[in-house]
């Protein structure tokens, strides 16, 4: 599968939105069909597949949470045999709920670009261990949501904003639709509760490290603050910023380790003229490459938080990197200059 945000299609063909999306993989030719051209309320719905408590729900591995209520949820389309994406979803006591897992099984990014609990409980776990209990977390809302629940550590952002909305090619004109069903299933706040800041926080990404590491500590306040990113934020602030970040990505199979799919990678990002790229490991079987379309997306601060072939994290000035763990990466936020 590959999914692109390149600059000069951008202005071609999407100019209101600037993004031009490409996909490859398996189609669902009856969604496809069904989705363009029958029109009314939001496409699929979530169809309830399983609840219970943690110990129902062994193959997560979520018994150091105990007290958590767990539910699986199925993306079903009317017509489509087969669910579009599969949520395992998490909540505390009467609180919202929380995507853990989302498994996209459409061909397209479609609402999740990525999110896996195993990934998760590592992270989780670190920042519990190795964070103060006043610490305050920034990152992507869906991050936030799911760290917030598991480490109990306060979070810039702990509801579902749903920005970017990220919809397949075909389903354009159902983004009002889709918005409104997404914010009722989640229990979602009003549209500007939050919003404001988490754009905010997202503008913070898309500038050069030093200003951008600036907003973060504004953001921030005077609390000790440590920012979470994950690679595939990357994707979805270039839906949102996309005249600062052209990303595109890729999935390759993988066959015993990484040497092998790096080649395909390389070639794959010469033949398209793009300037960088990263992988993540996604399982045992696939990895993701994320590729920056050009030269100027490598020098916003989100770029040089990650893996890419044109930064080094570790020597990142900006912010202290003190974890990483698959494709998360987290950095303290320095304490803003005392005022004179």
């Amino acid at each position: 599968m590959e999914a692109v945000l390149a600059p000069a299609i951008r202005r071609k063909l999407l100019p209101s939105l600037g993004i031009f999306l490409v996909a490859g993989g398996l189609f669902l030719l009856g969604w496809v069909a069904w989705a363009y051209w029958r029109p009314g309320p939001a496409p699929y719905h979530y169809q309830l597949v399983k609840e219970g408590g943690v110990r129902d729900f062994a193959a997560l591995g979520l018994e150091d949470w105990p007290e958590l209520k767990i539910a699986s949820y199925e993306l079903r389309m009317d017509g489509i045999d087969t669910p579009l994406a599969v949520a395992q979803v998490a909540r505390r006591g009467a609180g919202a709920p929380v995507v853990l897992d989302w498994d996209n099984r459409s061909g397209e990014p479609l609402l999740s670009v990525d999110m896996q609990v195993a990934e998760l409980k590592a992270l989780a776990r670190a920042i519990t261990q190795h964070t103060p209990d006043g610490a305050l977390l920034l990152g992507w809302w869906d991050t936030s949501q799911a760290l917030r629940l598991l480490t109990g550590r306060e979070a810039l952002f702990d509801a579902h904003l749903g920005e970017p909305l990220i919809l397949p090619s075909t389903w354009p004109e159902r983004g009002r639709t889709i918005a409104r069903y997404e914010r009722e299933f989640w229990g979602a706040p009003p549209a500007a509760a939050g919003l404001q800041r988490f754009r905010r926080f997202a503008e913070a990404l898309s500038l050069p490290p030093a200003p951008g590491a600036a907003v973060l500590r504004e953001l921030a306040g005077n609390r000790e603050a440590y920012v979470v990113v994950h690679v595939s934020d990357l994707y979805k602030l270039g839906l949102m910023r996309p005249e600062r970040l052209g990303v595109a990505f890729k999935d390759f199979p993988v066959k015993g380790d990484l040497h092998g799919p790096i080649g395909f990678v390389r070639r794959w990002m010469s033949d398209n003229h793009y300037s960088a790229y990263a992988v993540h490991e996604r399982s045992d079987s696939q990895a993701r490459a994320y590729f920056l379309t050009d030269a100027h997306s490598g020098e916003t601060l989100l770029a040089q938080m990650l893996p890419f072939t044109v930064s080094r994290p570790a020597m990142l000035q900006a912010l202290q990197l003190v974890y990483q763990h698959g494709g998360y990466w987290v950095y303290r936020v320095p304490a803003a200059p005392p005022a004179h």
